[in-house]
């Protein structure tokens, strides 16, 4: 087994990524990226920026995404539990508005690859949860926008069994649903439209 297992979904493009976990009496190491054993694979992107968010459980960020100047991510949990979700938003998908779903944590140290033309969110499940991305473009808030979280033509199916409230930024209160906003991403041309 190299540096990292890329399990295929049902969504081409959209991979999770298990890294090789290196253990021993003192602890663990691992790659949590190399751009040669992914571009070996086919995912040749550039990375320009790092995030990091602290939530509390049942807070859900998303479905987000960038009408100009999409981002591909990198994503993944180094403490706590998350259900992570991407949605195809690209306008030639034979998978468009469908999406796939992961449970990430800090234990199983699975990550989900989100290329451009995606919507991304979480649901925190554990008592807190650090959530770590890589974006492949700049974050610009002139652009952001997103899907209500219970878009009925997407019908995440969330896990709302493990949560008590759930906790949403005014933003995504507001969302409007994918058929309202007729978002379609050509991603040859990074744009919407």
């Amino acid at each position: 087994m190299g540096k990292f297992n890329f399990i295929d979904t049902k969504i081409k493009d959209l991979y999770i990524i298990k890294p090789q976990i290196l253990g021993d009496p003192r602890g663990y190491f691992m790659e949590s990226y190399n751009k040669k054993d992914f571009y070996d694979v086919g995912l040749n992107m550039d990375f320009v920026q790092d995030n990091e968010s602290k939530s509390k459980k049942g807070v859900l960020r998303g479905l987000h995404f960038q009408i100009s100047h999409p981002q591909g991510k990198l994503v993944r949990v180094t403490s706590g539990k998350v259900f992570d979700v991407a949605v195809d938003l690209r306008a030639d998908s034979p998978t468009f508005s469908k999406y796939v779903s992961v449970v990430l944590t800090g234990k199983n140290k699975k990550q989900l690859y989100i290329p451009e033309g995606f919507a991304h969110g979480f649901l925190v499940l554990s008592e807190f949860a650090t959530f770590n991305y890589k974006c492949t473009d700049y974050y610009n808030p002139e652009y952001e926008s997103g899907i209500l979280w219970t878009d009925n033509d997407i019908s995440v199916n969330w896990p709302m069994d493990q949560i008590d409230e759930v906790f949403l930024s005014d933003k995504d209160k507001n969302q409007k649903t994918l058929r309202e906003i007729k978002i379609l991403f050509n991603i040859k041309e990074h744009e919407c439209r």
